[in-house]
């Protein structure tokens, strides 16, 4: 399963000439990484699309897809708690988290950006990672409808990830994220006025009301880390 998560970060971060170069290995990889035969099918199909593509057609692609359709954001606050204070909170929480277990976070990135959360789930034991998983499976759950109906090859790795978290997402949850409108990237001046943002304050008095207690809290405060809160409703 870790090398699975392992992958999936992989194929979900924006694609690179050493990535596409390095994906032979990765396909192997996925034929002893402990998932089922349809999950490494799956992988190995959109590993075969993205080394298929031109670089330059992969990335615009990528970045057409996750940085500007918003509803299809791979940072996972953006989808709990939108542009709320909650979310400075949460991300101070996930990052207590991660540096509590010694796991290094890249500067230019979030820490709620889905390539990092699996990086990380993947170097933790497999029934700890599936359980976190398990906390996003909503969100993972609405991505991978989302990029089905766009026919996008993408929504492959959610179908796996879905399949290998701990339980089944909450279906309210599920609904409410479903029922929030979709952006179109294609039109500019709509996308300026949704990405005027307030800014995310860290630490401080951001999100003094955030993250109401989960299992996933109850688990990490158990070894006094406090995470953040990935199963409120959208928006909360």
């Amino acid at each position: 399963m870790n090398t699975a998560l392992k992958i999936i970060s992989l194929l979900l971060s924006y694609p690179s000439e050493e990535f596409r170069t390095a994906m032979p290995e990765l396909k192997a990889a996925l034929d002893s990484a402990g998932i089922g035969k349809r999950e490494t099918s799956m992988l190995k199909r959109l590993a075969d699309d993205i080394a298929a593509l031109d670089l330059y057609d992969a990335q615009e692609r990528y970045v057409f897809l996750f940085d500007r359709t918003r509803s299809l954001s791979l940072h996972l606050f953006e989808h709990v708690h939108g542009e709320s204070r909650d979310r400075g909170q949460a991300m101070v929480d996930l990052m207590q988290m991660y540096e509590a277990d010694g796991f290094e976070i890249d500067a230019k990135e979030l820490p709620d950006y889905l390539p990092m959360f699996l990086e990380y789930l993947s170097v933790k034991p497999a029934g700890e990672a599936s359980e976190l998983l398990g906390q996003t499976v909503h969100i993972v759950a609405a991505l991978r409808e989302r990029l089905k109906k766009r026919k996008s090859v993408y929504a492959n790795a959610f179908t796996v990830l879905e399949a290998m978290a701990r339980g089944k997402p909450d279906a309210a949850l599920l609904a409410e994220l479903l029922d929030a409108p979709e952006d179109n990237p294609e039109d500019l001046e709509a996308l300026d006025r949704v990405w005027e943002e307030e800014a995310v304050t860290f630490g401080g008095n951001a999100g003094e009301n955030a993250c109401g207690p989960d299992r996933l809290q109850r688990q990490i405060r158990a070894s006094n880390r406090k995470p953040a809160d990935m199963t409120q409703a959208p928006n909360a």
